[in-house]
């Protein structure tokens, strides 16, 4: 079975950091882009930070010079670096994924979400 499986969330006060990182398991030929959302209260997802395979990156404006997504693609891992956190950040975030399975016969397409890990950003 293929998963994503998110850590490091928390409670941290405003201009803290946090890392959260996100780990794919299962029979996965290949990874390609991976990335965060996030979801406040009453609002939609969001596209937090992405990065292709080649680390190439994008980052949503309202964190662009505070984040950084980086990925280690041999642990099939994606990391979420936030710094100056603020509380508008507060928000459960989602890690997603876009791979290519095995499948019996051959391979798919797959596109995952992770559970979602809680962050509160609050004095």
């Amino acid at each position: 079975q293929v998963q994503l499986v998110e850590s490091g969330g928390g409670l941290v006060q405003p201009g803290g950091s946090l890392r959260l990182s996100c780990a794919a398991s299962g029979s996965i030929f290949g990874i390609n882009t991976m990335g965060w959302y996030h979801q406040a209260p009453g609002k939609e997802r969001e596209l937090v930070a992405t990065i292709t395979s080649s680390a190439d990156t994008n980052y949503a404006d309202s964190v662009k010079g505070r984040f950084i997504i980086s990925r280690d693609n041999a642990k099939k891992t994606v990391y979420l670096q936030m710094n100056s956190l603020k509380p508008e950040d507060t928000a459960v975030y989602y890690c997603n994924a876009k791979m290519v399975v095995e499948t019996t016969p051959g391979y798919k397409y797959l596109e995952l979400w992770g559970q979602g890990t809680l962050v509160t950003v609050s004095s």
